[in-house]
């Protein structure tokens, strides 16, 4: 089986990695002691989702150079077989995480048109979406929401936001929910526009993400610097 260790050296030897790995997060072992975290907290008996192998799927997915948009949730779906490496994201059969749900409640509300046909995010990160948690890994279960902040990933996510805040124009940031919010010190709001609101889980949407309106403000922004809007 493979660790979390091993994925990361894998990724790093990819091209997808390329604009990612001069982070000083890849070269200094934070990100490796993250991830050798992770590895004992498999050791130890615990299930971590998403797998090895997905761990960085964000970044992968969506390549330095072409991020547009930083959707920044809490940490990955704790409900077995549900996280995939890309915030919020669900690759599997009905019924959604409920958070995603809201997602595409918001989405049709926000845009009058109907939702995505499947919880799969992939399409959005592919048009340069970050889907970025501020873990990476969570323990499986009821109640292991919140298992791994402290897991040491936090440095490697800010270090993604700051690079992104410091390198790339024009960008949009949708920080959804406290953990997210607690980010915000990291981008330059003179340069990038900054969304926040309640996070979309059931327990919050109703406390300011339902009519927050992200998915059209961003594309008005975007069209307003020359970008390309978001095929949402």
């Amino acid at each position: 089986m493979s660790s979390y260790e091993a994925a990361l050296a894998a990724f790093l030897a990819t091209p997808a990695s390329e604009g990612w790995r001069d982070l000083v997060v890849f070269r200094d072992g934070a990100a490796a002691r993250a991830c050798v975290r992770a590895d004992a907290e498999v050791a130890a008996g615990h299930v971590v989702a998403p797998a090895p192998g997905r761990v960085l799927a964000a970044l992968a997915t969506t390549p330095f150079t072409e991020v547009r948009i930083v959707i920044l949730g809490q940490d990955p779906y704790p409900t077995p077989g549900d996280a995939n490496g890309l915030a919020f994201s669900y690759v599997g059969p009905p019924p959604l995480p409920r958070s995603l749900v809201n997602i595409h409640r918001e989405l049709q509300d926000d845009l009058g048109a109907a939702g995505p046909a499947s919880g799969d995010l992939t399409a959005w990160a592919r048009q340069g979406v970050l889907l970025l948690n501020t873990a990476l890994t969570v323990r499986e279960g009821a109640s292991k929401a919140g298992s791994h902040l402290a897991l040491g990933w936090g440095a490697v996510t800010d270090a993604v936001i700051a690079s992104v805040s410091a390198r790339r124009p024009h960008v949009v940031f949708l920080l959804w929910g406290n953990p997210a919010q607690a980010k915000r010190g990291l981008i330059d709001e003179a340069r990038h526009l900054v969304l926040a609101s309640a996070h979309p889980s059931p327990l919050s949407a109703r406390r300011g993400f339902f009519g927050s309106k992200p998915f059209s403000r961003t594309n008005a922004w975007l069209e307003a610097k020359g970008e390309k809007a978001i095929d949402w």
